[in-house]
């Protein structure tokens, strides 16, 4: 990802989980059931100029003119939002200051559409397993068990092999967000 101002990286470092599940609903919004739920409780937080402006880009838009009635946040996530549809490679490290809350969703979904056959979040996840393995530790091992949860592994220890509890929690969590979509 291109280097930002320290500022916008913080704001998209914040709001990776958010981000990544906005492009894979763009996508397929089967993936992200979850989506509208997410949107309303943050529109009931405030932040009421970028739910309307994702609902537009989920519904097609990917014109930047939607950025001029953000504020400074707002448009920096929408940025990044629309960066990444054009360009998975440009979506933020899912690595940095990785919340498994909001992680472990987004993951699961990938690997869920991958497993179902989608080509483009089979791509993406390839995108994202790729800049966790560049990350190296748990992000390296996580990596490398995309292929097997794409196969349908479910053994937490198998799987959490090696990695810190940390890097245990997540994959227990993204364990947990599999089989809530499973069954769906």
């Amino acid at each position: 990802m291109a280097t930002l101002p320290e500022k916008d990286q913080q704001i998209i470092e914040a709001h990776t989980g958010l981000i990544h599940r906005v492009v894979i609903g763009c996508r397929n919004r089967d993936m992200v059931p979850d989506l509208d739920d997410i949107l309303k409780q943050a529109e009931q937080n405030g932040w009421t100029q970028l739910v309307a402006a994702i609902r537009k880009i989920l519904a097609g838009s990917r014109d930047e003119a939607i950025l001029k009635t953000l504020d400074d946040e707002d448009a920096v996530i929408v940025s990044s939002i629309l960066r990444g549809l054009q360009n998975p490679a440009t979506l933020p490290d899912l690595n940095k200051g990785i919340d498994g809350s909001m992680a472990a969703p987004g993951i699961a979904a990938m690997i869920h559409g991958a497993r179902s056959g989608n080509l483009e979040t089979l791509q993406l996840l390839g995108t994202m397993a790729q800049q966790m393995l560049n990350a190296g530790g748990d992000m390296a091992r996580i990596a490398g068990i995309m292929r097997p949860l794409v196969k349908g592994e479910r053994d937490p220890d198998e799987l959490s092999a090696g990695m810190s509890s940390d890097g245990r929690k997540l994959v227990l969590q993204i364990l947990e967000e599999l089989a809530r979509l499973d069954r769906h």
